[in-house]
């Protein structure tokens, strides 16, 4: 988004009774709280009940599926959630293959509960990659502060909860590369069934989100612009934004035709 872009929208929404003011405030009043401590207990439980009893995730109702068919051709604003595990080829060669699948699974799943709780929907597995997705529809800046927490907490489960459990049984720690990025994506369904055929997302947020996690560095977070100027001001701090060199990074905004600014996040 262009600073004149910026500035026409905010105009726009000054006229209609400021809700872009109102939604920031809104969006830090009604962000929503997780109890990390909770999360961190319940995560540890499930994941050494997997390794030492071969417990197996339940799984839940698959909300996005429901959610996809039913805007099938729509396009939807969505802050879109990239999460890849960093070395698992490396512990493919060195760990047994049962324990390798136990805990591919068990990440997938912890990561999709995380998603959950913060009002996300998860979109697919890819191999050791998650995919979520949080509609922005209603309030983008939300939606984006939401994702941002709910990387964030993803970070801290798999540094508190999983790998403690991982450590005992002398598996080497997990960590992971995310990235994320804001717009419109299409509904798209691959077939005229309506209840079987398979759904998905395309647009320029899951390929930004994509290629962003892809050179960002372990347990980093990286960020597109149309996320950072949605979040609130108090997340921004923490926030700079990337200075590539030797041109890794050449992808140019939609609307500014400028190499797109993507940001880190500083703990």
């Amino acid at each position: 988004m262009s600073k004149k872009e910026h500035d026409e929208q905010n105009s726009d929404e000054s006229e209609q009774g400021s809700p872009n003011v109102v939604d920031m405030l809104l969006s830090k009043k009604n962000e929503l709280v997780v109890d990390s401590e909770t999360l961190i207990k319940e995560t540890q439980k499930r994941v050494w009940a997997a390794l030492k009893k071969g417990y197996e995730y339940s799984g839940s109702p698959d909300e996005s599926d429901a959610f996809l068919r039913k805007h099938v051709f729509s396009r939807i604003d969505m802050v879109v959630l990239y999460v890849d595990l960093v070395g698992s080829t490396t512990m493919t060669l060195e760990m047994p293959e049962d324990k390798l699948a136990i805990i591919i699974s068990s990440f997938a799943q912890e990561m999709a509960f995380v998603i959950r709780q913060y009002d996300g929907y998860v979109l697919k597995f890819v191999g050791d990659a998650v995919i979520g997705y949080f509609v922005a529809e209603d309030n983008s800046l939300r939606a984006s502060d939401n994702a941002i927490n709910c990387a964030k907490s993803i970070i801290t489960v798999i540094e508190k909860g999983i790998n403690p459990i991982l450590n005992q049984y002398d598996y080497p720690d997990l960590k992971v590369k995310i990235g994320i990025d804001f717009g419109k994506n299409i509904v798209i369904r691959y077939g005229a069934d309506e209840k079987k055929s398979r759904v998905d997302l395309m647009g320029p947020p899951m390929n930004i989100a994509a290629k962003i996690q892809s050179l960002a560095k372990p347990n980093q977070i990286l960020i597109g612009d149309d996320v950072y100027l949605r979040i609130h001001p108090a997340s921004q701090k923490f926030f700079s934004e990337v200075i590539w060199k030797n041109h890794e990074w050449r992808y140019r905004s939609r609307t500014t035709g400028n190499i797109y600014k993507v940001y880190q996040h500083h703990n």
